[in-house]
């Protein structure tokens, strides 16, 4: 029988939170029609399949983001355009339920990254970080910083995203 990875300390709080952010919005999506997902919330804004393709983005570029903290001693990652990569990649006509599919796998898989980092890696505070250019929530230059902030900031910005998609979710 396969057993779960050692839960340690916030490391596995940031990957518990994720799952549970995942799983809780799930059948909110799912009831989402393909018709439904295509179309902006606003004008000028993105559709439900534009935002997932985001969040999809997010999960690779974080997903890269922790395993190369790992190997390094600074948290200076390459940040990306948001917007031409939403459009590079089509999402406005991929079809939902792949899109959805993608999104809560990807991020099955960066719970499980999360969860295995050694506590020294990801509680080891630099100011040597770009998190004031990468974060949602912004981490002001040469203040100190952990990967264990970055990691909670992901799932922060997920769930940001997955109320402009379902504004009742909190």
């Amino acid at each position: 029988m396969l057993q779960r990875p050692r839960e340690a300390g916030a490391g596995a709080g940031a990957a518990e939170e994720l799952r549970r952010a995942v799983e809780e919005i799930l059948p909110t999506l799912r009831a989402i029609s393909e018709a439904e997902s295509a179309r902006p919330r606003a004008p000028g804004k993105w559709s439900p399949r534009e935002v997932l393709g985001h969040l999809i983005d997010s999960a690779s570029n974080n997903h890269q983001r922790f395993v190369r903290a790992q190997f390094q001693e600074d948290l200076v990652f390459p940040g990306y355009e948001q917007d031409e990569w939403v459009r590079a990649q089509r999402y406005a006509d991929a079809p939902w339920v792949e899109l959805l599919e993608l999104w809560r796998l990807y991020n099955r898989h960066l719970a499980r990254v999360m969860e295995a980092i050694p506590d020294e890696v990801r509680l080891r505070k630099t100011s040597r970080h770009n998190f004031h250019r990468i974060a949602h929530e912004k981490v002001p230059e040469g203040r100190p910083a952990r990967l264990d902030d970055l990691m909670h900031d992901y799932v922060v910005h997920l769930r940001h995203h997955l109320r402009q998609i379902a504004p009742e979710t909190r």
